[in-house]
């Protein structure tokens, strides 16, 4: 991030300032290199936009969600009140996170151990960007093709959100294309819930598999999703079906930069 000269928040305090939000970086999108692009691509839609933000760097922990999930909720209350006690000494009030994992914990369990916040995913954010004037989306770049949009479960079902996304593709000029389940009937891609760090069960296919078939019924030239843990198990899935050099998977943040040029 540093060919981006992005700032943290101790270095905004120290000056006696306040940026106008928080940039949630998470773990996927601080360690990860396919979520790494992801975090960029955010990034300098942020910029464009001239968004004052910050992110905590390396005052920021896992928000426990992992550990939560998988049942170990002595652990996820440890790393919630490690963050919380961070935020709250810099009075954070506004929270933007390119992972809705890190979106719904912030959110919806936070509050109840002290932590209370505004948090908006980023196409939420995006959205907003746009309605408010200060960044414009041409499209163009993407005319002909064909979008499918995965709906993340924590963003969709757990939180009623299905159609910023579905306006920023929208933006771009292409055709969206919708999957036989879809918004309120969506399918997991298979790793929420703490399954992405485990093996799956016994069964007769991996979710992400029939996932992927479902997105191939609709011939797409790009899978666009709102997630990285999504992002990789659409791209595994779709490896499996031997289609990753016909298909791209794609994070909104990332069709947003490619059709701006930024």
């Amino acid at each position: 991030m540093e060919n981006l000269k992005i700032r943290t928040l101790a270095e905004f305090v120290e000056e006696g300032t306040f940026p106008e939000v928080l940039f949630w970086v998470g773990c996927a999108g601080s360690f990860d290199d396919r979520a790494k692009k992801i975090t960029k691509a955010f990034a300098k839609i942020l910029q464009k936009s001239e968004v004052e933000f910050a992110i905590l760097g390396s005052e920021e922990g896992c928000t426990g969600d992992p550990a939560k999930r998988a049942g170990n909720e002595f652990l996820f209350q440890m790393q919630a009140m490690t963050n919380i006690e961070v935020l709250n000494s810099y009075e954070v009030k506004k929270i933007v996170t390119t992972c809705p994992h890190c979106f719904n914990t912030l959110k919806n369990e936070y509050p109840a151990l002290g932590g209370n916040y505004i948090v908006y995913h980023h196409t939420q954010f995006i959205q907003g960007l746009i309605d408010e004037g200060r960044l414009k989306v041409e499209g163009g770049t993407f005319k002909g093709k064909k979008i499918t949009y995965h709906d993340p479960c924590y963003l969709g079902r757990a939180n009623g959100e299905y159609e910023a996304s579905r306006n920023l593709i929208q933006k771009l000029d292409a055709e969206l294309s919708e999957m036989r389940n879809c918004k309120s009937k969506g399918l997991c891609c298979g790793a929420g819930g703490g399954q992405m760090f485990k093996e799956a069960e016994k069964g007769k296919k991996e979710i992400n598999v029939e996932r992927a078939e479902q997105a191939l019924e609709v011939n797409p030239d790009i899978i666009a999703t709102g997630c990285p843990f999504c992002n990789t198990m659409m791209t595994d899935g779709i490896k499996n079906k031997g289609k990753e050099k016909a298909i791209s998977i794609k994070d909104i943040a990332e069709l947003i930069v490619e059709s701006e040029d930024l």
